[in-house]
């Protein structure tokens, strides 16, 4: 979990400055896999352990689509990334956790790549699960 400073914080000009937004980005919850970094920049009031619990299920989704996913998939099919993430959130709300649930309706919307990028390599390996997982508390 990290503290954004004041001053990124702050999004918007307020006339009274006692009072407390809990509305502003303030906290970004990281997760490590590998070669890739999920960040999610979210509000103080949001859940640190619900947020890598979401991370955990979108990695696992991109990973059961690309089978063994890597900077490459990412990049070279981002319309299966943005596909998942629609499948998982909807207008800020988390709406769907269910694994099976997202990689069938990424599937049913026809957007995997019929190739994957990263044949016949190492890909991302979900036995380090608990490795270089944080909520940085910053300052």
């Amino acid at each position: 979990m990290v503290r954004l400073p004041p001053l990124l914080a702050s999004s918007s000009k307020s006339s009274t400055p006692t009072t407390s937004h809990n509305d502003t980005p303030s906290l970004v919850t990281y997760r490590h896999y590998a070669t890739l970094y999920f960040i999610i920049i979210s509000t103080s009031t949001e859940s640190p352990l619900a947020l890598l619990d979401l991370i955990q299920v979108f990695v696992q989704a991109l990973d059961g689509l690309f089978e063994n996913v890597c900077e490459l998939d990412l990049i070279f099919n981002f319309e299966t990334l943005h596909a998942t993430l629609g499948e998982l959130i909807v207008g800020g709300v988390v709406v769907e956790t269910q694994l099976d649930k997202v990689v069938d309706g990424v599937k049913a919307q026809g957007r995997v790549a019929k190739r994957p990028v990263n044949e016949g390599r190492n890909g991302l390996s979900l036995a380090g699960f608990g490795k270089g997982d944080g909520v940085w508390a910053g300052r």
